[in-house]
């Protein structure tokens, strides 16, 4: 008797979601997967820069000021899962031109911008923490696909 095999999108995603429980922020966990050829290319999750005390540790400065979800992200101390997968991926030497990836939440339009340039594209999300930035409109003239996930 053979099992279901799960869809090539819902088992990726589901590893966006494992890796997002590394996650320091205290807002927001995110998870991010760059996959290419179905092979795993790198993850990232959003956290403090390396080498850097975790909100974990020293609270949540956007907490403190009441700044609302999708704004003022240069008064954020963490990294972007999106950029730390790709950044992950640069540290050891992988290429990330024609990747999809896989992430938790909509990309903001600075990491959309980063995924644009890493030439990802795929981009597979679940949910929408606040209203669209632009990120969709900008994959789309870029030419980068970008599918809400369907469970």
């Amino acid at each position: 008797m053979a099992s279901e095999r799960a869809p090539i999108d819902d088992y990726f995603m589901e590893i966006a979601g494992v890796v997002s429980k590394r996650s320091t922020c205290l807002r927001d966990k995110n998870g991010a997967v760059l996959v290419r050829d179905k092979h795993i290319l790198s993850t990232g999750y959003n956290g403090a820069p390396r080498n850097v005390r975790h909100c974990l540790e020293i609270g949540c400065l956007r907490m403190k000021n009441n700044i609302p979800h999708g704004k003022e992200y240069e008064n954020c101390r963490s990294v972007h899962a999106e950029q730390n997968a790709i950044i992950q991926a640069a540290l050891h030497g992988v290429s990330t031109e024609n990747s999809t990836m896989y992430t938790t939440r909509l990309p903001c339009l600075i990491c959309a911008k980063m995924i644009i340039n890493a030439k990802v594209n795929r981009v597979v999300y679940d949910k929408i923490a606040e209203p669209d930035d632009g990120a969709i409109a900008l994959f789309k003239d870029a030419g980068v696909e970008a599918v809400r996930f369907k469970k």
